[in-house]
């Protein structure tokens, strides 16, 4: 069954078109990853299927409810959480705090006065940092952490309002290779004991073909490709658009250098 099945999305920008009738799937406990060069519309796409952005045309279903034009608050709640591809925490508080303060979010205790909060939630917060790596930096402020610690932070975040699919934004944007490798590996083990679904967008071609199960490939807001990753690796024209010299290195090289963010 598809956790998530968007159909005809389009959305233009003035004269850019960004997205155009673009067919998307995630299957139950599929890690699908979304690739294409710079201005392809990757970050279009995730932001319509976070609810960030309305659609111009098409629908999208999550878990088989019509989530068309609904916000993000409405689609977490439905069971989808979201990295970024630059962490945001709380550099003042610590590790196990940011960590409290989404749970606090998801769970609706907002109003609960602040000198609380510190109080509240923070065995679930252990657990969370434990399935990442991070209990033994709880009590650390974020602002020491390396940039590779963030990340896994970030994955906790996301983590605690209990996704049945997370969306990942170039979840190893800026880490050096062997963090890498720790993230991914990582986010493998919780797939396969939580259960979970995974889209993510990334330009290293070595995270891509080492942890999709299947790759979809965009080109000026189109789907070109869609399969395993062998089958995508071997099409001509993804061959000729994206793992050509002129896009990033093929799977077997080095990550490739990011450009311009897409629309």
């Amino acid at each position: 069954m598809a956790v998530l099945d968007a159909a005809g999305v389009s959305k233009r920008f003035g004269g850019v078109i960004a997205l155009d009738g673009l067919d998307l799937h995630v299957d139950d406990g599929e890690v699908l990853a979304l690739i294409g060069p710079n201005g392809a519309g990757k970050s279009t796409c995730f932001n319509i299927l976070n609810g960030q952005l309305r659609p111009d045309s098409g629908r999208v279903r999550l878990f088989g409810t019509d989530v068309t034009g609904a916000g993000p608050l409405r689609i977490g709640r439905l069971g989808v959480g979201r990295t970024f591809q630059i962490a945001a925490t709380f550099p003042s508080m610590s590790v196990s705090e940011n960590v409290q303060m989404a749970l606090i979010g998801h769970r609706r205790r907002t109003r609960s006065l602040w000198a609380r909060a510190a109080r509240q939630f923070v065995g679930e917060a252990r657990d969370l940092l434990q399935l990442v790596g991070m209990a033994d930096q709880a009590g650390r402020p974020c602002s020491v952490l390396s940039y590779g610690d963030l990340k896994r932070l970030e994955l906790a975040i996301a983590l605690s309002g209990r996704p049945r699919l997370l969306l990942m934004d170039e979840p190893t944007a800026g880490m050096a290779p062997a963090e890498r490798t720790v993230l991914m590996e990582l986010v493998d083990d919780i797939v396969r004991t939580q259960g979970l679904s995974v889209l993510f967008t990334e330009h290293d071609m070595d995270v891509v073909f080492q942890h999709a199960d299947r790759i979809a490939v965009l080109h000026r807001g189109r789907l070109i490709a869609s399969g395993p990753p062998e089958a995508v690796r071997a099409d001509p024209t993804v061959q000729d658009i994206y793992l050509g010299t002129d896009g990033p290195t093929a799977p077997d090289g080095a990550a490739a250098a990011e450009g311009p963010a897409a629309p």
